[in-house]
C-alpha cells in the first residue's frame, strides 16, 4: 500500500498526521503538489512537485494510484477515480468516500456548482476545527489498524 496526499490544499496539521503515521507504521507516502513542498527527512516520505495547472496534481495522483493504495484528498471527482481504482480515499476532514456515498457526494458538488455559477454566494466550507483534526487521525488510525 501507498498513501498519496492531494498536498495543495491538505492542512498542515493534517500532513504532520500523516507524516508520523507513515513512520510509524513504515509505509510509503507521496505528497503530490504545484509547488515545492518540504517534507521530514525519511525513507517513506517523498514528495512529488507538478507543474501549475487545473488539475495537474490530481490527475499525476490518479495516473499512479494502484488498488489498496490510500489518497487523502478533498477533491470528490479525485476520490472518484480513485475508488474506481480499487483504491482508498480519505478527505482531511476524516469522511471516508466509497462505492456507497461518492455518487451523492459528486451529485451534492455538482449541485452546488450549479448554483454558485447562476450567482447564488455560498460561503464555502466551515474553517478547519480541532474536530476535524481528531475525526481525521480516528478515522486515518482506524484504516491503518485494519492492515495490521
Amino acid at each position: 500500500m501507498h498513501i498519496w496526499v492531494d498536498a495543495d490544499a491538505t492542512p498542515a496539521v493534517v500532513k504532520d498526521i500523516l507524516f508520523r503515521a507513515a513512520e510509524r507504521k513504515k509505509i510509503p507516502m507521496t505528497l503530490v503538489a504545484n509547488r515545492l513542498l518540504r517534507v521530514p527527512p525519511s525513507p517513506y516520505i517523498t514528495a512529488l512537485q507538478v507543474p501549475q495547472g487545473f488539475d495537474v496534481a490530481d490527475n499525476e495522483i490518479a495516473r499512479r494510484v494502484q488498488a489498496g493504495d490510500l489518497v487523502i484528498t478533498a477533491d470528490i471527482p479525485l476520490a472518484a477515480q480513485v475508488i474506481e481504482a480499487g483504491g482508498h480515499a480519505l478527505n482531511p476532514r476524516g469522511e471516508f468516500y466509497s462505492q456507497e456515498n461518492i455518487r451523492e457526494a459528486l451529485n451534492l458538488r455538482d449541485f452546488m456548482t450549479g448554483l454558485r455559477d447562476a450567482g447564488l454566494n455560498s460561503s464555502g466550507p466551515p474553517a478547519f476545527s480541532q474536530a476535524d483534526r481528531q475525526a481525521f487521525a480516528n478515522q486515518l488510525d482506524r484504516f491503518l489498524a485494519k492492515l495490521g
